[in-house]
C-alpha cells in the first residue's frame, strides 16, 4: 500500500511538471480577424477648425457602419503580448490644390501615443505600456489589472474547429447583449481577445455579438523570443485612472493641432 500511496504521488508530481514544462515550451502566435461596429459618439470630424457632431447637416455621410482589423497574439510561456493592426494610425482629409480646392486626399497620419497590451497568463492579469510622444520627447507608462473571473456562462455540448483545434461553445451576457464564444483547452494556456470574456480555462478563438466579432484565423506554433512578450522594464508606474488621464490629455492636445491644420477624420480607439 505504501508503494502504490508512493507511486501515486511520484506520477500527480511528474505530471504536473510535465504540465508546467508544456506551458514554458509553448510559444507563438495566434492571428485574428476582427470586425467591430463604430460607435458615431466616438467619432471625431472636425471641418475647418469646428467640431462637427452625430447629427448634425454638415456631419458625413460615408462614415462605415463597421470596421475591420487584425489582431495578432504572441505568446511565450506565461507571457503574451497583444498587437493590433493600424491602431496607431488617424485618417486625415486634406483639400489638394490652391485655395483648398482640387480633389481629396487621405494621408495616414501618426497619433501621438502608443498602446500594447500585455498579459501574465499564468497570474491573469494585463499591463497596457503606453507610449507619449511630445516634440522631440517620449514618457513611457505601464498601468497592471487583474482579468475578471468570468461571470454568466452557459457552456453548450455543441463544438467546431476552428484554425485547427475543437473548439466547445458558450454563451455570456455582456454589455446587455448575448455573445456566443468558441474556446478550446488544446492550447496550455487561458485567453480571450475580449479581456471580459476569458473563460476559466481555455483560449478563446472565436466570439460574436451584434457589435463586434473575432475569429483566429491561424494559430502558429513557432519559437517566440520572451523578451518580445515582456513589458519595457524603465516604463513608469501608474494607477489605471492616471493612465486614462495622460492618453485623454495626450489625444486631446493632438486634436486641437489638428484643429488648426485643417479638416480631420478618426476613432478614439
Amino acid at each position: 500500500m505504501k508503494n502504490a500511496a508512493k507511486n501515486l504521488v511520484l506520477s500527480f508530481t511528474l505530471g504536473l511538471l510535465a504540465a508546467s514544462a508544456a506551458v514554458a515550451q509553448t510559444s507563438g502566435r495566434i492571428n485574428y480577424e476582427a470586425t467591430q461596429r463604430v460607435d458615431l459618439s466616438q467619432v471625431r470630424i472636425i471641418i475647418n477648425g469646428q467640431q462637427i457632431k452625430p447629427g448634425s447637416p454638415d456631419f458625413p455621410t460615408d462614415i462605415p457602419e463597421s470596421r475591420s482589423f487584425g489582431l495578432t497574439l504572441s505568446f511565450a510561456g506565461t507571457a503574451a503580448k497583444e498587437e493590433r493592426e493600424n491602431a496607431g494610425m488617424v485618417m486625415r482629409t486634406v483639400e489638394g490644390g490652391p485655395g483648398g480646392g482640387g480633389v481629396p486626399q487621405q494621408l495616414n497620419i501618426p497619433r501621438p501615443v502608443q498602446e500594447t497590451t500585455y498579459l501574465d497568463l499564468a497570474n491573469r492579469t494585463s499591463t497596457t505600456v503606453l507610449t507619449v510622444k511630445k516634440d522631440e520627447t517620449a514618457i513611457t507608462y505601464r498601468s497592471d489589472a487583474p482579468i475578471a473571473a468570468p461571470m454568466g456562462w452557459s457552456l453548450t455540448g455543441q463544438t467546431k474547429k476552428i484554425a485547427g483545434y475543437t473548439c466547445r461553445k458558450a454563451t455570456v451576457p455582456y454589455k446587455k447583449e448575448t455573445y456566443t464564444v468558441w474556446f478550446t483547452t488544446d492550447l496550455p494556456f487561458t485567453y480571450s481577445p475580449v479581456r471580459d470574456l476569458t473563460p476559466e480555462k481555455g483560449v478563446v478563438l472565436a466570439l460574436e455579438s451584434e457589435q463586434e466579432q473575432y475569429r483566429a484565423a491561424k494559430v502558429d506554433l513557432k519559437p517566440v523570443p520572451e523578451a518580445e512578450v515582456q513589458p519595457i522594464a524603465t516604463a513608469q508606474k501608474v494607477t489605471p485612472a492616471e493612465l486614462k488621464d495622460a492618453r485623454e490629455k495626450a489625444l486631446a492636445d493632438f486634436r486641437q493641432k489638428m484643429m488648426e491644420g485643417g479638416g480631420l477624420r478618426f476613432n478614439r480607439n
